[in-house]
């Protein structure tokens, strides 16, 4: 069996997920339209790498606390279907079925494992690796439990995940991670197959560099 991994916002996904998320509390009145350029210059700022991993996650997480989860579950009853289910992309959906035949499949992302879950679902992948927000009495408190599942975080998350497994990356004779973003450098440097997928400047340069595959999911 070998390990293939995904990121999700921008690879597997026509947009990235947050961002869809707060225009769509945009949309439905929760939030005011001043945040609408925020968002817009935070999702530049991480596009190109300037973010900080702790500030991009609690960016988005700042707008959770103030709502009941029963709330919040009932605004991504509506999202999904609205925001994301157009984009998922069909030549996605066909690579996750080629590659699913005797492999180990799991999304890795760093958006927040309560907007994540139903998408991976979607999927059909089984495994979901995603910064994990914390939550005190019922209610998400705006911060995350360990590190954001983000830039060398997804390699401790990604460790932390096999070793629940007792296995760790070096157990899988080959392993794939397809990505779109500079941020997912240091995980692409550690598998056998790194795949650049719609690749940013920045990953693309380097993909040609290094030889290694690119492919196009639009």
């Amino acid at each position: 069996m070998n390990l293939v991994l995904f990121d999700l916002d921008n690879t597997l996904l026509s947009g990235d997920t947050d961002v869809e998320w707060l225009d769509f509390l945009i949309e439905q009145g929760i939030l005011p339209e001043s945040e609408r350029q925020a968002n817009l210059e935070m999702d530049r700022r991480y596009r190109t790498g300037e973010a900080d991993a702790l500030e991009y996650v609690r960016f988005y997480l700042r707008f959770y606390p103030p709502l009941e989860r029963a709330a919040l579950m009932g605004l991504r009853e509506k999202f999904i279907p609205a925001r994301i289910e157009p984009r998922m992309l069909p030549a996605a959906r066909e690579l996750v079925q080629r590659q699913r035949k005797n492999n180990l499949l799991a999304i890795i992302t760093a958006t927040n494992r309560f907007l994540t879950e139903p998408i991976a679902a979607a999927f059909g992948i089984e495994h979901l690796i995603a910064t994990e927000p914390q939550m005190r009495d019922g209610r998400f408190t705006g911060d995350i439990v360990g590190p954001p599942c983000m830039r060398e975080g997804k390699i401790t998350w990604l460790e932390q995940w096999l070793q629940s497994r007792s296995a760790s990356l070096g157990d899988f004779p080959e392993s794939w991670f397809y990505s779109d973003s500079i941020n997912d450098l240091p995980l692409l440097e550690r598998v056998t197959h790194p795949v650049a997928v719609d690749a940013d400047a920045r990953l693309a340069a380097i993909a040609r560099q290094r030889g290694w595959r690119s492919l196009s999911l639009r």
